[in-house]
């Protein structure tokens, strides 16, 4: 097998590529500053046709197709027809006329946006401390080349840049047209992927790949007004729609090379555990299977078929070691009590005055919140599918750091990164669950076992739960007070693991510092509350925890809006009035006023019926709502949710608002129902009938408002889920009296 040979900075994510931002200050004094300016190469041009033009990373015109490369893994949210949209909006390009891909793992697709909220600031922050964090993260970033899809950013990263290199390609191919014909580009028009010309008459950008390939590219563009958009805000169908909604869309899960086997693993399901021994004698006689094949901690069954191999497998005895972390659930939450115990805090995030002095002449309460691990449970399990040679390698999976795909296969298998080519699929979910390595890890282990063999590696819906890595588990302590039926203090203690520490521990990256994700959501509520401070404690020692969507906004966002609202109410004030009163930034503002007057908000209630409210800024973007329900003699229902969110120009209005209502029945479910327990190491729910999300009879009438008043662009897959939580709580409390404190809510009350 050919020798792996030292890998390029450029070339490799490395730990001091990820570290070095904090260095890359004044101007980019570690680099210098042509290197962080210097773009990275393009890597369509290796292999180019005589007839075949690029203009940069994300456009490659032949003489027949137009294909624009869409790097964000699509799990679902749109990114593959949203990228496709800000490059086509610009070329004047029409859906149907282009081919799109994800392309392959390159230092140019590096996430432009990560570094906005990769720094212990608040979005709002501005300053200059603030944006030289922000510019030394966005170096290091660049030159690790982090390409990455997650944390809301896919839109941010890709608003400009795409749009940018739609118009380049179009100013191009329009030189090109005024080079063949002698009319001024000046007198040229761009129409439906064709340039016309001032009688009538085009030519396709097809018939002028040759002649753009033969000059150039036209870099100096001007990128179009909003008021000439055809495409972006307006109302169109997404790309992938027709084949979802009609079956003919394949995933991961489909991938099937020529001659490709099957398998299927087990792998410890106590995290961190390794296997001391196991039993395939009955196994390795059942029909179909073809190999039973050892793995660094766990045992994979290759067949003939996938369901031979979930058969066979279940017929293995395995002898597991030990988890790293407290067997038994109470254990787990005595481990987060601790962390209050500790003399010296994580972090105090805020400090904005101290509470006890505010609070000398007013009324004090106590309280505590809990919320628990949960899985990620997307609808298609993890898979990926492996074949290695000695000389080359592919991977088919949905991932959303292909990079790092890309590097682990390669070094596994004594390879040059460039000689592992990754086909990136279309995701049926992930919510966080397609950012981590295992499957991939282990399809490579069973790879390197077969040469030459493409080998098709799908974990079962029991195996898919055993090995998640969850949310965060939390606890949170917090005290608050009134004086004259206003707030005058909050005090809110948060303690979790930290997920930045766990998931960055897997990469062999060390993370300095506090992590902001144990406070996301709650240290930086839009509020001016004459006494707030907020505290972060990292609990160590528990299982190991990777981001789930929302990530830490998804428990503080309901600690923090819980405990407010219980200070409110214990005031006697109004929960939106107070809200609006403390409210101090103009966007936060905009959205809160927005769902007071969609939901009616004042308006007299009938007995048993409530409404709750609670605003949460994640990823930059405030989103309020107002969920309604109704307590009936067979338990509580879910009527209604009023949503309103700012995530600055809406790039497409349509999935703009099934991203938002989605991410209310993703919160709202997992509010309800959802957990992961432990037992003897091992989690104990296996599979969707122990980790309920919302039923479709469940599910409320949600009305979605988008402002648009915020001038930067954001993301929208991941804020509307932690204010969800929060207002079913205030809700619930409103109609019932019975303030819940812990989720899964199922555990206090029943729901229809």
């Amino acid at each position: 097998m050919q020798k792996r040979k030292a890998m390029s900075g450029r070339r490799r994510i490395t730990r001091r590529g990820v570290l070095i931002g904090a260095a890359a200050v004044a101007g980019g004094v570690a680099f210098g500053v042509w290197q962080i300016r210097r773009p990275h190469d393009n890597p369509l041009t290796a292999g180019l046709g005589p007839d075949e033009a690029t203009f940069n990373p994300f456009v490659i015109v032949t003489g027949s197709d137009i294909t624009l490369i869409t790097p964000h893994a699509d799990v679902g949210q749109g990114a593959m027809s949203m990228q496709a949209m800000l490059i086509a909006e610009e070329m004047d390009l029409e859906p149907g006329g282009f081919s799109v891909s994800f392309g392959q793992p390159d230092p140019a697709y590096y996430n432009r946006a990560l570094a906005a909220d990769a720094v212990p600031f608040m979005s709002t922050d501005t300053g200059v401390v603030a944006g030289s964090a922000r510019a030394a993260v966005g170096a290091a970033i660049k030159l690790a080349g982090f390409q990455i899809t997650g944390g809301s950013t896919s839109v941010p990263d890709s608003f400009e840049k795409l749009r940018h290199a739609g118009a380049v390609a179009r100013e191009t191919l329009r030189a090109a047209a005024a080079a063949r014909t002698g009319i001024p580009a000046t007198e040229l028009q761009t129409s439906d992927g064709a340039v016309v010309l001032p009688g009538g008459d085009s030519i396709a950008y097809t018939d002028l790949a040759a002649d753009a390939g033969r000059i150039d590219p036209v870099t100096d563009v001007t990128l179009r007004d909003p008021s000439a958009w055809r495409l972006i805000g307006q109302t169109h169908r997404r790309l992938d729609i027709v084949a979802k909604s009609t079956g003919a869309q394949t995933y991961g899960i489909d991938v099937q090379p020529e001659g490709v086997l099957f398998a299927s693993a087990r792998l410890n399901p106590r995290k961190g555990g390794g296997l001391t021994g196991f039993d395939a004698r009955r196994a390795a006689k059942m029909r179909g299977v073809r190999q039973i094949v050892p793995l660094k901690n766990g045992v994979a069954v290759v067949a003939d078929n996938t369901w031979y191999a979930f058969q066979a497998l279940a017929d293995i005895d395995c002898d597991w070691g030990g988890a790293p972390y407290p067997a038994e659930q109470e254990d787990h939450w005595r481990v987060l009590g601790f962390a209050f115990d500790e003399e010296k805090p994580d972090r105090i995030w805020r400090d904005d005055r101290d509470p006890e002095e505010v609070a000398a002449d007013g009324v004090t309460v106590e309280l505590e919140y809990r919320a628990p691990y949960v899985a990620h449970q997307p609808l298609e399990p993890l898979n990926a599918t492996v074949r290695i040679s000695s000389e080359r390698a592919e991977v088919w999976c949905a991932h959303q750091m292909p990079r790092i795909v890309q590097q682990r296969v390669a070094e596994a298998a004594g390879l040059e990164p460039e000689a592992v080519v990754f086909h990136n699929q279309m995701a049926g979910g992930s919510f966080g669950h397609r950012l981590e390595f295992d499957v991939v890890d282990a399809a490579t282990e069973i790879a390197l076992q077969l040469p030459g063999q493409a080998v098709r590696l799908v974990l079962s819906r029991e195996e898919d739960f055993a090995q998640d890595y969850p949310r965060q588990i939390g606890m949170a302590r917090g005290a608050g007070g009134w004086r004259g039926g206003q707030v005058t203090h909050l005090a809110l203690e948060i303690a979790t693991p930290s997920v930045t520490a766990s998931q960055m521990g897997r990469l062999g990256l060390a993370v300095p510092g506090p992590d902001v994700q144990i406070v996301a959501g709650a240290w930086n509520m839009p509020y001016d509350i004459p006494g707030l401070r907020v505290t972060g404690r990292a609990a160590s020692g528990l299982a190991p925890v990777s981001s789930w969507r929302s990530v830490g906004a998804s428990t503080a966002g309901f600690f923090a809006e819980s405990l407010l609202d219980e200070v409110i109410r214990a005031a006697g004030a109004d929960p939106m009035g107070e809200r609006l009163r403390l409210v101090n930034n103009p966007i936060a503002r905009g959205v809160l006023e927005a769902v007071a007057e969609m939901s009616d908000w004042g308006t007299p209630m009938q007995s048993g019926r409530g409404r709750g409210v609670a605003l949460v800024t994640s990823f930059g973007v405030p989103a309020a709502q107002v969920v309604e329900v109704t307590q009936t003699p067979d338990g509580l229902r879910i009527d209604r949710v009023f949503a309103a969110v700012d995530a600055g120009p809406v790039v497409d209005p349509v999935n703009l608002e099934a991203q938002v209502q989605g991410g209310i029945i993703w919160g709202l479910g997992h509010a309800i129902n959802s957990e992961i327990t432990f037992a003897d190491g091992k989690p104990e729910q296996t599979n969707y009938h122990d980790a309920e999300g919302m039923r479709l009879y469940q599910c409320p009438q949600i009305t979605v408002r988008a402002l648009e008043s915020a001038s930067e662009i954001r993301g929208i897959g991941e804020p509307p889920v932690p204010p969800a939580a929060p207002a079913l709580a205030n809700a619930i409390f409103d109609a019932t009296g019975q303030r819940l404190r812990e989720m899964p809510f199922a555990r206090h009350m029943r729901f229809l």
